[in-house]
């Protein structure tokens, strides 16, 4: 074996060692760099959809599902819960027309504010100063008013909402409770899309 044979072999040992390292150091690189193009698990969950299975749900029963960092209220109203609402007098309500004022989608703009009578699903969240409205379904609730058919009271300024979100006549609050988008699956609700949008 010549000098001249080891320098070759030496060569090509060195230049496929130096050209391994190579891809594996572009690889380390390139691998970091491509991921931070994609959005980050924060900014997933700040717009990602929930899904909530009501099949448990008691008539009259509150739950609380978080989506976009806000509380969603979801209830599923009474029989009886929805008669009341029907006889609500225009003049009880803040916005009679219920309709215009918080430029809600067009499921909401209905006496139940939502695509099927039985479930109201609602943001959490007083449009007034932005505090938790308290559930409080209860007919004729000590404090609430000879009207109050059940509802949502926000104790902070004392604004009431009917079982629709929709604000009461002497409420600070000048709009109704937001409807999120959302829509129904088989026994869950998806908060986040509406039907025109891709699941």
């Amino acid at each position: 074996m010549t000098t001249d044979d080891v320098n070759v072999g030496r060569r090509r040992f060195l230049l496929g060692a130096t050209s391994v390292v190579g891809a594996a150091g572009a690889a380390g690189i390139a691998v970091p760099f491509v991921a931070s193009w994609s959005p980050s698990e924060k900014a997933k969950s700040a717009g990602a959809s929930v899904k909530f299975n009501y099949s448990k749900m008691e008539p009259g029963a509150l739950a609380v599902v978080e989506w976009r960092r806000e509380p969603i209220y979801v209830v599923r109203r009474t029989k009886e819960a929805l008669a009341l609402l029907e006889k609500i007098p225009a003049e009880n309500l803040k916005d009679a027309a219920s309709a215009n004022i918080d430029q809600q989608p067009e499921y909401a703009q209905n006496t139940h504010r939502s695509k099927n009578p039985e479930f109201l699903v609602i943001k959490a969240v007083c449009t007034h100063l932005g505090c938790a409205p308290k559930y409080r379904p209860e007919v004729g609730s000590e404090g609430l008013g000879k009207d109050w058919v059940g509802g949502f009271f926000c104790p902070c300024h004392g604004s009431r909402f009917d079982l629709s979100g929709r604000v009461m006549a002497g409420s600070p609050a000048g709009a109704n409770l937001a409807v999120p988008p959302y829509k129904f699956d088989g026994d869950a609700i998806i908060i986040g899309e509406d039907e025109g949008t891709a699941s």
